[in-house]
């Protein structure tokens, strides 16, 4: 894609400013913002700060939707505790059919059945969306922005399947300023008969409908969160990003029962005696999750131009290595939300100190200066064997020495003779 580039001087740094040059047809173009490069020295302190479509946030660090993000004062905590971003609890335009049970988490111990001492690795809910009233959500999304119109507030939605329903929410939300939508196709549990969350994003053909009816209305980024409980998660990616959205996140969590108490022989978590499949999440799923996301980068960088389209990674994030791994793999941000639940909001501090640790150790200025380096160490089993066998061979020449007495030399000769030494 041609590009209109300028360069400047801010604060001391050279900057270079690009701007995407887009056909007056295309609708992105109201959606999208610039990228800033900055040039740094190599000695300065790691800059954090990343710009997604045309979204600037302090650091890559964002709450992901669900209870750190359910209300105006823990919205507002995590702002003041400087989490980059902000992706509230999914809303619908009728609350009333959300009806919450409790208990309804679990937790997985790295110890033996029913064990309360063992590190928590895995967590699993069977929380459903906001039950909160959607008038009370937009006022408070709205007296965020009023207090916070520099932080990013993204707003995570979720409808039927009813055209009129989703422009009704996506207008009545917009008006409160928010900065971005994140869709929710991949909420695995509860009201899937209404075609609501998993149940759009793991059939392509109502995917690619809904996305339609999303993007023609919104004026503002929108990502698609994309289920893991699908066979190959590249597909319902490739259909949102060809259906408009600027982005998708992934992974949401995993269709799950967490346990059986062998006490009681009752699944947990256990509700009046009975359970039902829940999202599972936490340190566990944090593998799974860079796979997902790295066959999502894959796809994103052979079939579409990344500086236009943005990558979200979630799962199992609790330490600043967590996020570089992320991003190593494509991430623009990474999405932080069962850890809260265990760690606070403050942990953010940890998250960024750890993350610039990593970069001051391998020299890296900014996260662009690394997003994405690893994904091209990833290759097919045929070519891992291939390159084996390859490599075996050049050993082998290297200890196989010389092949006659006409190849010694007299300046090589100590050399030669270890060649051929077998221990």
């Amino acid at each position: 894609m041609a590009s209109l580039s300028n360069t400047g001087q801010i604060n001391g740094r050279s900057l270079t400013l690009q701007f995407p040059k887009l056909p007056a047809s295309n609708r992105r173009s109201c959606r999208i913002g610039f990228r800033v490069f900055a040039a740094t020295d190599a000695k300065s302190e790691p800059d954090l700060s990343v710009k997604v479509n045309g979204l600037e946030m302090p650091n890559p660090f964002v709450i992901g939707s669900g209870p750190p993000g359910t209300n105006y004062t823990v919205m507002k905590r995590a702002f003041d505790e400087g989490w980059g971003a902000v992706i509230a609890k999914t809303v619908s335009l009728d609350a009333a059919k959300v009806v919450n049970v409790t208990p309804r988490y679990a937790r997985l111990r790295a110890e033996s059945n029913g064990s309360a001492k063992g590190q928590i690795i895995g967590w699993e809910n069977i929380e459903l969306i906001s039950d909160r009233p959607l008038e009370t959500m937009l006022k408070e999304f709205k007296q965020l922005k009023e207090e916070y119109p520099d932080r990013i507030l993204i707003a995570s939605i979720m409808e039927e399947y009813n055209k009129a329903a989703w422009e009704e929410l996506i207008e009545r939300v917009e008006e409160t300023g928010v900065d971005a939508f994140e869709i929710n196709f991949s909420c695995p549990h509860g009201m899937p008969e209404r075609k609501m969350g998993a149940a759009v994003g793991q059939d392509c053909a109502l995917l690619e409908e809904v996305c339609g009816w999303i993007n023609a209305k919104a004026t503002i980024p929108v990502w698609a969160k994309m289920t893991p409980n699908v066979t190959d998660i590249t597909q319902p990616a490739r259909v949102a990003l060809k259906s408009g959205c600027e982005g998708v996140s992934a992974i949401n969590t995993i269709m799950s029962v967490m346990g059986i108490d062998l006490k009681t022989l009752r699944p947990e978590p256990c509700v009046e005696g009975y359970s039902t499949p829940g999202g599972y999440s936490s340190k566990a799923v944090h593998p799974i999750a860079l796979a997902k996301v790295m066959n999502i980068a894959q796809m994103m960088k052979s079939e579409f131009n990344m500086d236009e389209y943005s990558l979200s990674g979630i799962g199992g994030v609790e330490t600043g290595g967590d996020a570089a791994e992320f991003i190593l793999l494509g991430a623009n941000t990474v999405q932080v939300c069962t850890g809260v639940m265990m760690h606070g909001y403050g942990v953010v501090k940890k998250l960024c100190e750890e993350l610039k640790d990593f970069m001051r150790k391998h020299n890296f200025s900014s996260i662009e200066d690394f997003r994405g380096y690893t994904l091209q160490y990833f290759t097919t089993h045929t070519d891992l064997v291939q390159r084996q066998q390859e490599a075996i061979r050049q050993r082998k020449a290297i200890k196989k020495g010389l092949a006659s007495d006409k190849d010694w030399t007299g300046d090589g000769f100590v050399k030669e003779t270890e060649s051929m030494v077998s221990n």
